[in-house]
């Protein structure tokens, strides 16, 4: 099974919802939800660690977050610092690459240097490429890729390889399955390209009671899918599909 996995599902996107809802079903402030939240997040890193996916990005405050209340996103950001003091020996000795994608300007400059630090002390790391969305919004990292591929190529017409050769998670690939606790069904401004051909699983656990059990349960599930790309059968990587299609339309164009 693990072979199988490695081969179908190489990058892993999780939407952490639902913890402010957790939290206000037993009597607690929303805030408590977060704090519960955060400490699922090292169990999850390190199940996708252990089954040796290529990489994990985890939606940890969006763009739009910024609307919640202050003492919130307050509590967020001091919760990512936390983590990342609490988690920095264990990310270095597992041989994982840290980064943070999303605007890191807005964040305290402790913990911008925290996660500048860890971002350099990893970097040379070959397994799990685990990616924290802080600060992020799918169409602001589109039209970022698209103003700095037209700036360092003025003129010159913008084409696919390109524009993913632009975001911010080039090095990952696109997303293989997008995985989103609490019970909504949308993807929420969240890797937006990326998440073209991904398979979604949608569970209404909500984060705080989410565990490495659900998440490789899951995995492994999505990973028996047959993914076909726009074809009729199934398809190592939507590239081969890509390839094949074009060799088709190619013959068929001759004819």
């Amino acid at each position: 099974m693990s072979q199988i996995i490695c081969q179908k599902i190489k990058h892993v996107a999780i939407i952490m919802d639902g913890n402010g809802r957790w939290a206000q079903e037993r009597a607690h402030r929303r805030l408590w939800g977060h704090v519960r939240g955060s400490k699922v997040v090292s169990t999850i890193v390190e199940q996708a660690s252990d089954m040796g996916l290529k990489a994990l990005t985890l939606y940890a405050f969006s763009t739009e977050n910024w609307s919640r209340p202050l003492s919130e996103v307050q509590v967020l950001f001091l919760l990512l610092k936390k983590f990342l003091k609490r988690e920095e020996k264990r990310i270095i000795e597992n041989n994982i690459r840290f980064k943070v994608i999303g605007d890191c300007s807005k964040l305290p400059e402790e913990t911008q240097k925290l996660i500048a630090d860890l971002e350099v002390a990893t970097k040379e790391a070959t397994g799990l490429k685990l990616s924290f969305a802080f600060s992020y919004g799918g169409r602001d990292e589109l039209i970022k890729a698209i103003n700095n591929f037209m700036a360092k190529n003025p003129g010159v017409p913008i084409d696919e390889e390109s524009l993913s050769q632009n975001l911010m998670t080039a090095d990952c690939g696109d997303v293989d399955l997008l995985i989103r606790t609490g019970g909504d069904q949308r993807i929420s401004n969240f890797l937006l390209w990326q998440n073209a051909y991904a398979e979604l699983f949608f569970t209404e656990k909500k984060w705080p009671e989410f565990t490495s059990v659900d998440f490789k349960n899951i995995v492994e599930k999505v990973a028996t899918r047959e993914r076909r790309y726009g074809s009729l059968g199934d398809k190592d990587s939507l590239e081969h599909s890509k390839q094949t299609a074009q060799s088709q339309a190619k013959l068929f164009k001759r004819r």
